[in-house]
């Protein structure tokens, strides 16, 4: 057993305070956010069950960790209503009119331009 893999196996939680496991060693019935998103299921107002951990050069901390949440306690996803869909559409137009020219760009507006292409780049 690696340093790396000893030191992120806790599946009692005596070190870390939730049961902890390497990354990709996760036992059945644990699942992400994303995961359960895409199984058509969202928390639900659970608590967080375990985590998995990885090393990761990039994080000051030295680790990467991902939260899991167990599959049986999971609720599904909220159906959308007519509501939820009329205002999630005014947003994403407002997303894709130029402030300049008051246009739908048919593609959300950049953020680093502020406009769209052919106001930023008139030439």
């Amino acid at each position: 057993m690696s340093y790396a893999f000893g030191k992120c196996y806790d599946p009692n939680g005596a070190r870390h305070g939730i049961p902890t496991f390497p990354w990709k060693y996760a036992p059945d019935g644990y699942a992400t956010r994303r995961q359960l998103r895409a199984r058509g299921l969202r928390p639900g107002g659970q608590e967080v069950a375990a985590q998995v951990m990885r090393r990761s050069r990039r994080r000051r901390a030295g680790v990467t960790v991902a939260y899991l949440y167990r599959v049986d306690r999971a609720k599904p996803v909220r159906p959308m209503t007519p509501g939820r869909h009329a205002a999630l559409a005014k947003a994403m137009l407002a997303r894709r009119t130029c402030p300049k020219c008051r246009t739908d760009a048919g593609y959300c507006i950049p953020t680093s331009l502020g406009m769209c292409v052919p106001c930023a780049y008139p030439s």
